[in-house]
């Protein structure tokens, strides 16, 4: 049984900065892979970034096309904890954050196993 917890959303301006926190329990952290997936108002969640678990001997890393180059995944196994750092935030960021853990790495919403109860950003114009 996994047990995730999501921090620091909050409200921002248009091209400022966020870092998004998921800590993790109940688990073999290095064993699962991590992904951030967001929803917004009206519409359907969608995948934001995945990393892969660290039993594995190569890196994998991947975005949505959408924040490529502004997101950046990373995990901290001492710690327990994923992070989603977020720079040069847009209006269209705007969402519910959520944190997303499963042994197989994947980009669909459906796959992952343990779900976090989600945290809010806000960017405004």
């Amino acid at each position: 049984q996994v047990q995730l917890v999501e921090s620091g959303g909050g409200l921002v301006q248009a091209g400022g900065s966020l870092r998004l926190s998921c800590a993790a329990s109940g688990g073999f952290f290095r064993n699962y892979a991590m992904a951030w997936f967001r929803q917004a108002p009206g519409k359907e969640r969608e995948f934001v970034a995945v990393i892969r678990s660290s039993d594995r001997s190569s890196d994998y890393i991947a975005y949505a096309d959408s924040v490529s180059g502004r997101f950046t995944i990373s995990r901290d196994n001492a710690r327990n904890t994923v992070y989603l750092q977020m720079n040069e935030l847009r209006p269209e960021d705007t969402g519910v954050y959520y944190c997303a853990a499963d042994a197989a790495i994947t980009c669909q919403g459906a796959d992952y196993k343990y779900w976090g109860q989600g945290t809010q950003v806000t960017v405004s114009s």
